[in-house]
């Protein structure tokens, strides 16, 4: 099980990206897949999830509307679209597989694989 996050960069605020990550040695498909950020001197937090079976999401309040979660099973990929970038959006951002429940939510223990963090920053 191998995950390989990408998209990261720098932007100035305002701006977009759009991270991805993409499974090897399993078929997406079967797991939950959640992002989550860790901001210096900060803990890792559950930012966005989405489900396996149904297409449920979870948005945690400070990325609504701004943050779009979205996966390809076709392509094995899982993705987050970033717009309206804040400063406070300056993270590593990690992708997670929770293979057990189909959990769609922020708590990092559910999770079961995680990828390399990518890194956020947002400045001007």
């Amino acid at each position: 099980v191998q995950l390989q996050a990408s998209g990261g960069g720098s932007v100035q605020p305002g701006g977009s990206l759009r991270l991805s990550c993409t499974a090897s040695g399993f078929s997406l498909k079967y797991f939950a897949a959640g992002w989550f950020r860790q901001a210096p001197g900060k803990e890792r937090e559950g930012i966005s999830c989405i489900s396996s079976s149904d297409g449920s999401t979870y948005y945690t309040d400070s990325v609504k509307g701004r943050f779009t979660i979205s996966r390809d099973n076709t392509k094995n990929t899982l993705y987050l679209q970033m717009n309206s970038l804040k400063p406070e959006d300056t993270a590593a951002y990690y992708c997670a597989l929770e293979g057990d429940s189909d959990y769609v939510g922020p708590l990092i223990d559910e999770y079961d694989y995680w990828g390399q963090g990518t890194l956020v920053t947002v400045s001007s």
